[in-house]
């Protein structure tokens, strides 16, 4: 592979990781890491380490079907990139030809930076976003060089420390992240090409990253475009509600990277660490240093990325920031067209200079889901959350519905949890359309009986007025949901709101044999609307253990590439090479490093106590709409 040599035997031997990482205070904190899975695995699709510029000419393609360039590219390939430790990186750099000075956008992950262990092939339907409508070019949900080259950018690939040839561990979020982002947009700033305004931008990981970086306020960061990304690993993913759920960390590690080195293990240290503590502080998006202008986008499907996306929106500090919420997916709304047009009008204005409309845009758009019916989409509000709806409140009663008014008679309703039936639903139908916007809460008095603790899954969606689940425009069920394990109730008193409860997760509290106590359970925020006889459908229930054999079947699509790299005429004779491998082709050890979800806390029967001086009420922001 021009250079780059890998030992498998040597990968899988435990032996040599390193066992400390720079996090803010602590320049050595003692931290796991694994053995990442090697480049030339078949599902990493790694398409070699080449040093070499070359022109992709206007008009030729990366693979059949695939968008063709509209103008000329200099591409230059595997550009070594020194951080301030001394690492070396490689960069992929799309640009311009000419010598025009350009502004560029950066995509920063670990997932490859050409195909990768990632592609919207290895989604069924490539979850709407056309083949046609992409050239093949881009990173995994980062923008397409096809695009933005043509509109005067340039688009920078880093495989970040770690990632595939470049040096070093693959880590998570927080301080050593932060600076190899500054590090990089601060080398990028000064090269050649460059007109020294840098923007981020992309989905997921690229969104995530995005907080860390624009927090160590690199000089030459213009701009930030979050789309979808948690702003804390331990509430937003690891250890949401304090329950364990290690799954899609570990199918990220296992099937979404590569490298020749190691990659922190984020999900023993959740096993080591299961409350707050410095290295889960490090991982904390330092929101309120961040003061670039802000295009954010958000979804109230996605359970990642939800909360922390919208955190993110309220918390940062800039001058200049807006919000828009879709009603569909990540990715094919990152690639939309229109918005795309809408997202470079606001690059063109603090990237470029423009003189364009940008600031007439609404700061805060947002949808409404309206499953059964139509979705509004692009509502114009003053901010987020959005004023004017005001707090309803529904007392759960012992006949299973919310309704508006309290009872002076206590209850109290119970399942066993090693039944497939652990769940209770609470029913109200509206009388009147409305509309639930922004965050609910539900308090709750509960008691353990054959345990010491309970780990609950909270549930609120809309139905028909039959009960029948509604799908939204992504196809799922029109839901948001609440976790909590109790012995993690305690509650932050100077954080927490009345519809945002915020949880310390400092310590455990178990319960003792009889006791009852209160719980709040913050579900993540939506935007629901109901008409005349449908239903909000409230469930409690015993949250299921997620289990860490997942297996997301990245890498598994088989994806052609000219064998010879760059790009061809459509319909021309070129060697071609298909990257990617079976399911079953993941080298023994990368599985064998996964770490097992602990044990769930439920046992025994959960018990919920209603009425009198156990007042279990959910708080709703609601109001009836024309």
């Amino acid at each position: 592979m021009d250079g780059i040599s890998i030992n498998l035997a040597q990968q899988a031997d435990p032996k040599g990781a390193p066992s400390t990482l720079r996090i803010y205070g602590n320049d050595t904190y003692q931290t796991k890491f694994r053995r990442s899975r090697p480049i030339d695995a078949p599902r990493a699709r790694y398409t070699g380490f080449k040093n070499e510029t070359i022109t992709l000419r206007s008009g030729t393609i990366r693979r059949e079907g695939a968008l063709a360039l509209t103008c000329d590219i200099v591409f230059e390939r595997d550009v070594a990139v020194t951080l301030r430790d001394g690492t070396t990186i490689y960069a992929d750099i799309f640009r311009p030809t000419g010598d025009e000075k350009v502004p560029a956008i950066v995509a920063w992950s670990p997932y490859g930076k050409q195909v990768g262990g990632m592609s919207l092939d290895d989604v069924p339907h490539r979850v709407g976003v056309p083949l046609s409508a992409t050239s093949g070019l881009e990173k995994f949900q980062g923008p397409d060089p096809a695009y933005w080259v043509a509109q005067g950018y340039a688009i920078l690939h880093p495989d970040t420390r770690g990632a595939y040839a470049s040096e070093g561990n693959v880590t998570f979020w927080g301080r050593q992240l932060a600076e190899d982002g500054y590090d990089f947009i601060e080398w990028a700033a000064q090269q050649s090409w460059s007109s020294g305004k840098l923007a981020l931008s992309g989905n997921s990981w690229l969104a995530v990253s995005q907080w860390y970086i624009a927090a160590e306020r690199p000089p030459h960061l213009a701009a930030i475009a979050p789309w979808e990304g948690l702003a804390d690993p331990f509430r937003d993913m690891v250890n949401r509600g304090g329950i364990p759920n290690l799954a899609s960390t570990e199918a990220v590690i296992a099937t979404c990277m590569a490298g020749n080195t190691f990659v922190e293990d984020m999900p023993q240290m959740a096993i080591d660490h299961p409350t707050i503590n410095e290295y889960w502080e490090d991982k904390v998006a330092r929101l309120d240093r961040i003061t670039v202008p802000a295009y954010v986008v958000s979804s109230y499907s996605n359970p990642v990325h939800t909360r922390g996306t919208l955190a993110g929106f309220r918390s940062i500090r800039s001058k200049d920031k807006w919000l828009r919420i879709h009603n569909t997916f990540e990715s094919p709304d990152y690639y939309n067209p229109e918005n795309v047009r809408d997202f470079r009008k606001f690059l063109d204005y603090y990237l470029k200079g423009d003189k364009n409309d940008w600031q007439a845009i609404p700061r805060v758009r947002l949808s409404i889901l309206d499953p059964g019916h139509e979705d509004t989409v692009n509502r114009p509000v003053e901010e987020w959350p959005v004023p004017g709806y005001p707090v309803e409140k529904f007392y759960l009663h012992a006949d299973q519905t919310l309704s508006n008014e309290p009872t002076t008679t206590s209850s109290n309703l119970s399942y066993e949890t090693e039944t497939e039936n652990s769940r209770i639903t609470f029913t109200h139908a509206f009388e009147k359309k409305s509309e639930v916007v922004g965050y609910i809460n539900l308090h709750l008095w509960v008691e353990a009986i054959g345990s010491d603790d309970m780990d609950l899954l909270v549930l609120a969606e809309k139905r028909d007025k039959d009960g029948n689940v509604l799908p939204n425009a992504a196809g799922e069920a029109s839901s948001t949901t609440g976790l909590l394990r109790v012995s993690h109730r305690a509650l932050d008193p100077d954080l927490s709101t009345e519809l945002e409860p915020r949880l310390t997760h400092k310590k455990e509290e178990l319960l003792s044999p009889g006791q009852i106590v209160r719980v709040e359970i913050g579900l993540w925020p939506t935007a629901l609307r109901f008409h005349p006889g449908e239903q909000l459908v409230l469930t409690v229930q015993a949250a299921p253990k997620a289990p860490t054999k997942l297996d997301l079947g990245f890498g598994v699509a088989k994806i052609p590439v000219p064998a010879r790299g760059g790009t061809f005429k459509p319909g021309e004779k070129v060697e071609i090479i298909e990257l990617g491998g079976g399911i079953d082709s993941q080298p023994e050890f990368v599985n064998a490093q996964r770490v097992e979800t602990p044990a769930s806390r439920n046992k025994g029967t959960h018990v919920f106590h209603l009425g009198g001086e156990y007042e279990s009420v959910l708080l709703v922001p609601l109001a009836e709409v024309s």
